[in-house]
């Protein structure tokens, strides 16, 4: 049987892939000095996409766990998480001109996400928010700044300078 701690692994796994993908995203295009509409743009497709992407994914993975008559669910639930994750994420940039104050804000925004989710997880599963929140902070912050430096160097190896 699903119920509310069921979907908190489809909204994770959604909400957790959004952050890395888009603060990567995000953070590359802003110290190769693309202005705000590239960067919202950019931001959306690629946001968009991946979060169909994430939703076929979870609804092909749950079929094939056996569970299909929550396939659908956990689908839209991680599609969802994922492009509202990515939103929020975007939305300095709409308002904030200075692409580096915007890249601060998200960074912040995103910090909040994941304090709001592990103290919802947290109640929710009577655990400690702590040793959570830390390992999400550190896993996020860690594989952003890999896709940082991986992107960087790809830059810097084919000699692209926009």
């Amino acid at each position: 049987m699903i119920n509310k701690h069921n979907s908190l692994g489809a909204i994770v796994l959604g909400m957790h892939d959004a952050l890395v993908s888009t603060l990567g995203l995000v953070a590359g295009l802003v110290f190769a000095s693309v202005n705000n509409y590239t960067i919202i743009l950019t931001g959306i497709i690629a946001s968009v996409a991946a979060g169909l992407s994430m939703m076929a994914s979870q609804y092909l993975a749950e079929k094939a766990n056996g569970k299909s008559e929550y396939a659908t669910k956990q689908g839209l639930t991680t599609g969802l998480a994922y492009v509202l994750t990515s939103a929020l994420l975007l939305l300095p940039f709409c308002f904030i001109r200075n692409s580096f104050y915007a890249m601060g804000i998200t960074y912040a925004i995103a910090v909040l996400i994941i304090v709001l989710f592990n103290m919802l997880k947290s109640r929710l599963r009577s655990e400690s928010f702590w040793p959570h929140f830390l390992e999400m902070l550190i896993i996020c912050s860690v594989v952003t700044i890999v896709a940082f430096f991986i992107g960087e160097f790809a830059r810097l190896c084919f000699g692209i300078h926009i």
